[in-house]
């Protein structure tokens, strides 16, 4: 949502409802797509408590990769058009979603796990987990 409010406001676009939705909407797509990336995680770990952390985030990574591409170039197909022949009233509406949906799937993917890493190398190895 950072990287989309602040692509808006270098090119000096007005931020009015719209793009308050999309903001919203992108929230709950970034988050679900994390989500279906911790969840598979946590289902590795459950199966194979023996590997080290990083190697179960790596295969579980490589896991839902597919999907989570494929999700994500399905909406990106939608939403191209959209921002170059939606005429006025959904440019900025589409361009958000168009680069938050990039952003964020970039992020739950790349930087989200990355974190839990380095969170539990931080932590002294210690996994929370019921």
């Amino acid at each position: 949502m950072l990287a989309v409010l602040g692509v808006f406001f270098v090119l000096h676009k007005e931020i009015n409802l719209l793009i308050v939705t999309a903001l919203l909407t992108l929230a709950g797509y970034s988050l679900t797509d994390t989500v279906v990336v911790f969840d598979r995680i946590r289902e590795n770990l459950k199966r194979n408590r023996r590997d080290p952390l990083p190697k179960l985030v790596n295969d579980s990574i490589n896991e839902v990769l597919s999907r989570t591409i494929i999700t994500s170039l399905t909406v990106v197909l939608v939403l191209v058009p959209l921002v170059l022949f939606g005429g006025e009233v959904l440019h900025d509406f589409s361009l958000a979603l168009l680069m938050g949906v990039i952003v964020g799937t970039y992020s739950s993917v790349f930087v989200a796990s990355p974190v839990l890493v380095v969170w539990h190398t931080k932590s002294g190895g210690r996994l929370i987990s019921k």
